[in-house]
């Protein structure tokens, strides 16, 4: 193996890492945590999703995004109800939209000290490089 791709594909996941936990750190001040502010956004972009779209969008199992909705749904922040045959959905409730409001503040301050070091144009690049090589039109999820 190229040894230029292992140290690029560490500096990936050492970013990625960097981020993470600069996130959770912070959304932790406002009641929340990566994870769930994630699934909280994958919820609000696709209201009445079911569990197995939703742990698509959040990289997670059905079991895992299965147990992080129950516990949303005990904090009354989704609502879970039934939909065709065993199909789970989900919404947002107005506490689980002012908690994402609250994460979407946090968020823009942290992911604009971690992408500080780069100029605009350069995020661009970025950008426009990891949709090229994950084979995507936007990244939003």
């Amino acid at each position: 193996m190229d040894a230029d791709l292992e140290f690029l594909g560490r500096a990936v996941k050492q970013a990625q890492y960097r981020q993470h936990r600069a996130l959770d750190s912070a959304l932790g001040e406002v009641g929340t945590t990566l994870a769930q502010w994630d699934a909280l956004r994958a919820v609000s972009y696709r209201p009445g999703a079911s569990a197995r779209e939703l742990a698509a969008a959040t990289f997670q199992s059905e079991q895992a995004f299965g147990a992080l909705a129950s516990r949303l749904a005990a904090q009354g922040l989704v609502e879970r109800s039934p939909g065709h045959g065993r199909r789970v959905e989900h919404r947002l409730t107005p506490t689980g939209e002012q908690t994402l409001a609250a994460g979407h503040q946090v968020s823009q301050k942290v992911l604009e000290e971690c992408f500080s070091p780069l100029p605009s144009a350069d995020r661009a690049t970025l950008l426009g490089l990891l949709r090229q090589l994950n084979g995507e039109e936007s990244l939003a999820n």
